[in-house]
């Protein structure tokens, strides 16, 4: 059912409808870390782009949502872009994650798959935000650093981001961390880790400054992963109890 719904979408949406439609809560990101993330972006980031921040719901949400790198289609990566800087924005594949876990509206879930780039409005972009902190969840990569491309990102800029990423983590607390990768879950983990060998509910624990996190290492989702989103689906389904 799911496939047919992400197939068959109807005309565009106005986005400035949907953004009215939603609660704003007052703080969806850790604002505090942001100069720190900014500069590492100098060392480890594009230049002609801006860093992305992780956001949704900063206290205490059922789930966080950890990916890698951002790249250059997130639109709030440009330069000129005056409003929320988050994962993902402007594209359309992971959308199809959150929507097919039941983390996102099916009115907004239509827009990000019919809206080109250029039609994200400042306002919609917040409101779809807003909508996952409404649905308990919170969205962010180990790095923040931006690339032009989507090239494997050096281990030594993710290993320079770890100790914010566990930072970000402390402070958020979230109740369960989903990982997405061999990757980012073998380095946040410290210890090889294959996301095929991880089915159902089974997790390990992450201890940060002595308070123990769940974490589950699942499947990548997009580009070259996009293959393994029902996989991915699947899994998240179990661990949130959906």
């Amino acid at each position: 059912m799911a496939k047919k719904i992400w197939k068959t979408l109807p005309p565009k949406l106005n986005p400035e409808k949907i953004s009215k439609e939603k609660h704003m809560p007052q703080a969806i990101q850790v604002k505090n870390l942001h100069p720190r993330f900014n500069t590492l972006h100098r060392r480890f980031g594009s230049k002609s782009l801006r860093p992305v921040y992780g956001a949704g719901l900063i206290k205490k949400p059922r789930v966080m949502f950890v990916f890698i790198n951002p790249t250059g289609k997130n639109i709030s990566a440009n330069q000129l872009w005056q409003g929320l800087r988050a994962p993902w924005l402007g594209t359309k594949q992971v959308w199809k994650l959150f929507y097919g876990v039941g983390l996102l509206s099916t009115k907004s879930f239509r827009a990000t798959q019919t809206l080109e780039p250029n039609e994200w409005t400042l306002d919609f972009c917040r409101a779809l935000y807003a909508g996952i902190a409404k649905h308990n969840a919170y969205i962010t990569n180990c790095a923040k650093c931006t690339q032009n491309t989507a090239k494997p990102i050096s281990t030594k800029a993710l290993r320079a981001y770890l100790p914010l990423l566990f930072k970000e983590i402390s402070i958020v607390q979230p109740q369960n961390i989903i990982v997405f990768g061999n990757q980012i879950s073998s380095l946040i983990l410290g210890f090889p880790v294959s996301v095929k060998d991880y089915l159902g509910a089974k997790h390990e624990k992450l201890s940060i400054s002595g308070k123990p996190y769940k974490v589950f290492p699942v499947y990548y989702p997009v580009g070259q992963g996009l293959r393994n989103l029902p996989k991915a689906v699947k899994r998240i389904k179990r661990i949130l109890g959906n």
